[in-house]
């Protein structure tokens, strides 16, 4: 027996459905609740020129800094990193 049909086996397969059902769900906090509330992550900001270390790609410097992303140019290559930059520091 074959479950959810053509659209349940297109969603499977690109694994759309099962990212939705291992992704923890968002709670509302409770006012009441004797556990504190989970602090928002603090974003680091970035401007063009500043010297940075990358877990995986080692030393390099901004060479563009937007909004939600930032350019870093690490000699050999560019790489443009999206913010939640977790794996870049400031030096």
């Amino acid at each position: 027996m074959r479950f959810g049909g053509p659209k349940f086996t297109a969603l499977a397969g690109q694994g759309a459905y099962l990212n939705q059902m291992n992704s923890p769900a968002k709670r509302k906090h409770l006012s009441g609740s004797p556990f504190k509330q989970a602090p928002e992550p603090t974003i680091d900001e970035f401007a063009a020129g500043d010297k940075v270390c990358h877990d995986l790609y080692g030393l390099g410097k901004i060479v563009n800094a937007e909004a939600h992303a930032v350019t870093v140019d690490f000699g050999a290559q560019k790489v443009r990193i999206t913010s939640p930059y977790n794996k870049l520091q400031h030096l």
